[in-house]
């Protein structure tokens, strides 16, 4: 017999008796002998009163044998002399469209511009030490995307698009733990998940697809309202039957490109601002109301903010508790900030994107000469203004919270996890009034709702503008571009995700209408 049941276990009980299978059995009344095991199906934390009780969800097996494997399997098969999809991009919308394909009989030629995750991290130490762009290789391209070096975070609101636990088991099946199908809030970590990334690679090359690094995509060949070549690299021509366009939502060149092709792309809202640090402690006594040392029984403390100001909302984006903040450029002349954390989140720092929707109907006249690239100007005008404002180099431009609220300049910051290093700046009058106006009352309103979060000992960073996609690659039920009919837009390039999770789960999606 299997009963699911569910549980509320306060701090203290947690603290004292952390064995789940007794607890079951008391909950059930039944003789903990009989009970063969208890799996976690969730878990949660309520820490919204004084009391901090943790919530279960578990499958409770009484007199009967735990599952030995998962429901879940992932059909590869010998795809080496099949037929051909090629996949532009190697995030998780590329990675997760070349698996599909290989489960469906079908060969993926996957083409990225970066490097692999190893060679990527040189590239990765040089933008923190050295202050060195490379433009292909960095925080948002390379081997698994922007996902790789920031955070890991599989949180998704996507539940509707397709199977979310489908996405999670083939993580799992690649080396990720079984907790991220058990977590309310599932993470893997930066440390972890390029291991995991690793292994996906392996499997699409076992199985006979392919992957090229350092291969980028600078032109399209079109014959009959369809791409029949690709140019890599301004040289070597590559014939193709279907293209699945996966390159990102940092993937600039590629937007242009499109522009200069006549295939219709649309301005698209999305949302920047800035990156507010605070040591943990401060989160962790706010959200436990613990003092100044959490009990060890619980995670670092995360948050979520949202707030309506002027008829924009407000409101905390990839928040990284027990994480760090890190330079997201992509291109030498700009300073563009995120977050990450590794997989036990202990580092003494909690960050957060605090940022401001972006009508890209009513709030970027100014750029309306651009068309349907005023929204990736916009961007590229605040990221040269962050680099100018930061000294001309990878230092981030800075200012207390509390200043930042008060609209004066900080004489000295608080310490800091971003390795380049901060310098103070007024980023109150420096940003657009639409933009640091709306963020000023964001912030004051916060602190109303976490009392103890608006700070002199948090410091907030610029910019957060690579929140989403300004660009939407249009595509049609059978999610090809209206005007190419071989040419699958994906993931969060082409607008159509909001994270490794959604931009996965449209990567499936695409192959499948590719194959179909």
């Amino acid at each position: 017999m299997i009963k699911e049941i569910q549980l509320r276990v306060t701090l203290p009980e947690e603290q004292q008796d952390p064995d789940i299978r007794r607890r079951a059995a008391l909950f059930l009344g039944e003789d903990i002998s009989k009970i063969t095991g208890v799996v976690v199906l969730r878990k949660s934390i309520d820490a919204r009163k004084k009391v901090v009780v943790f919530n279960y969800k578990l499958a409770v097996y009484i007199n009967e044998e735990l599952p030995k494997e998962s429901e879940y399997h992932f059909d590869y098969q010998d795809i080496s002399k099949a037929k051909e999809i090629h996949i532009i991009g190697f995030g998780p919308a590329g990675m997760y469209a070349a698996l599909r394909c290989i489960e469906l009989g079908f060969k993926p030629i996957v083409l990225e511009r970066g490097k692999d995750v190893q060679k990527r991290r040189r590239d990765i130490k040089a933008i923190n030490q050295d202050h060195v762009v490379d433009a292909d290789s960095n925080y948002c391209f390379g081997e698994g995307g922007a996902g790789t070096y920031s955070d890991g975070k599989l949180y998704t609101r996507s539940l509707k698009r397709g199977d979310v636990r489908r996405i999670f088991e083939n993580l799992v099946f690649h080396g990720a733990t079984n907790e991220i199908l058990v977590d309310a809030h599932p993470h893997i970590g930066t440390n972890k998940l390029p291991k995991i990334i690793q292994r996906i690679r392996e499997t699409i090359l076992n199985y006979g697809g392919e992957i090229h690094f350092e291969t980028k995509v600078t032109d399209f060949i079109l014959n009959q309202n369809q791409i029949t070549a690709l140019i890599l690299d301004d040289r070597k021509e590559m014939s193709v039957d279907k293209v699945i366009l996966a390159t990102g939502h940092s993937a600039r060149d590629i937007f242009e490109l499109l522009r200069k092709k006549e295939i219709a792309i649309e301005a698209k809202s999305f949302a920047m601002g800035v990156r507010v640090e605070h040591p943990q402690h401060i989160i962790d006594s706010i959200q436990y109301n613990c003092g100044m040392e959490r009990p060890d029984v619980l995670p670092a403390a995360a948050y979520s903010l949202v707030q309506q100001v002027k008829g924009r909302g407000v409101y905390s984006f990839c928040m990284c508790p027990g994480g760090f903040i890190v330079p997201a450029a992509t291109e030498a002349g700009e300073v563009v900030v995120n977050g990450m954390s590794p997989s036990r989140r202990n580092n003494k720092f909690a960050n957060s994107g605090i940022v401001v929707e972006i009508n890209a109907d009513e709030d970027l006249r100014s750029f309306a000469h651009h068309g349907a690239l005023a929204g990736l100007e916009f961007q590229k005008s605040l990221e040269n203004l962050s680099f100018t404002a930061g000294g001309k180099s990878q230092t981030a431009p800075a200012q207390r919270l509390t200043d930042f609220v008060d609209g004066k300049l900080s004489t000295s910051l608080n310490e800091s996890s971003y390795q380049p290093g901060l310098l103070s700046a007024p980023l109150h009058s420096l940003l657009p009034k639409h933009l640091g106006s709306r963020l000023r009352k964001g912030f004051a309103a916060f602190g109303h709702k976490m009392h103890g979060y608006n700070t002199n000992e948090a410091n907030i960073v610029g910019v957060e503008s690579r929140t989403s996609s300004p660009v939407k690659i249009p595509r049609n039920d059978t999610l090809e571009h209206p005007q190419i009919s071989n040419l699958f837009p994906c993931g969060e390039g082409g607008g159509y995700a909001g994270g490794i999770v959604s931009a996965a789960m449209d990567g499936e999606r695409c192959a499948e209408a590719a194959i179909k």
